[in-house]
């Protein structure tokens, strides 16, 4: 009977691990469908709706206007799928862009000598010891915002964490056995680089994109409010927010509350598929 009992624990036990992980396959793939819905919203919705009609401003919410309507008579809830799906948009090329900086930053700092391993790191703790806002407010500023001035600023400012922990992860592959048979088979420091110790960071850099993604669409949900970041001719969530703050005090609550409440939603669904990823790709976290 005790054998038995301990023989169906064991049973459990092994089952854990699998049951976890298909939970986590199962959160992963809702949260994408819920981003792509978002982004087909976006793309497909009806413009129709955001025209201008005096006759229904000022609407609240209900079955007509989910939303409900600004000022001008606009649906709320097209205008906030559409900023939704323009805030991805940018936050998307800023995050490859900063992805693509702290690859090859993380990478050189690692393979490339002493000297520009000093330099990274400086580099690094330079734009870490100030905030990204702060550094994002001037070089928009300074690049007189707009488009290419917030994705230029995204690129250049949200890097520096994710290219320290390549370059940690390199350093631990460059002194593996089968990298130091490759360099005394005469193997090049690129070709080290391109088959031994990209394949392995791969998946540190997949999970430092996903939770690189909210940080930046906040980012640039909050530089746009300020007028430093997306044209105010954009549906972007930053100037619907930054629109709304002249009609709180009249009473109009949900022009701030469902725009506010919906990026939120999108920022926490990133961050949940990053760390669901990095719950399946880190099996000491798996096990916990």
């Amino acid at each position: 009977m005790i054998s038995s009992l301990k023989v169906k624990n064991k049973d459990n036990h092994k089952q854990l691990p699998s049951n976890r992980k298909q939970r986590t396959l199962f959160i992963i793939l809702i949260s994408i469908i819920f981003l792509v819905i978002v982004i087909l919203g976006g793309v497909l919705i009806d413009e129709g709706r955001i025209v201008t009609n005096l006759n229904d401003r000022n609407a609240p919410p209900s079955l007509d206007h989910l939303f409900g309507t600004d000022w001008l008579g606009r649906d709320m809830f097209t205008r906030t799928v559409m900023g939704l799906s323009l805030s991805m948009g940018v936050g998307l090329i800023g995050a490859i862009g900063s992805a693509s900086i702290a690859l090859f930053l993380g990478m050189a700092a690692a393979t490339m000598g002493k000297m520009a391993d000093r330099l990274i790191s400086w580099l690094i703790d330079l734009f870490l010891s100030v905030p990204h806002l702060v550094t994002l407010i001037l070089i928009a500023f300074t690049l007189g915002g707009g488009f290419k001035g917030i994705v230029i600023g995204l690129t250049l400012t949200h890097w520096p964490s994710l290219a320290r922990v390549i370059r940690a992860e390199v350093m631990q592959v460059r002194s593996a056995e089968y990298v130091q048979v490759s360099q005394k088979m005469g193997k090049s420091q690129w070709w080290i680089a391109l088959h031994h110790i990209l394949p392995h960071i791969a998946p540190q850099l997949l999970i430092g994109f996903m939770l690189l993604f909210p940080h930046v669409i906040l980012h640039e949900a909050a530089v746009t409010f300020l007028g430093l970041g997306l044209s105010p001719h954009e549906p972007a969530i930053g100037i619907i927010l930054s629109e709304s703050m002249k009609y709180l005090s009249s009473g109009m609550w949900w022009l701030a509350f469902f725009p506010g409440l919906c990026l939120l939603i999108i920022v926490r669904t990133f961050d949940q598929i990053g760390e669901n990823i990095r719950m399946l790709i880190d099996p000491n976290r798996a096990q916990d």
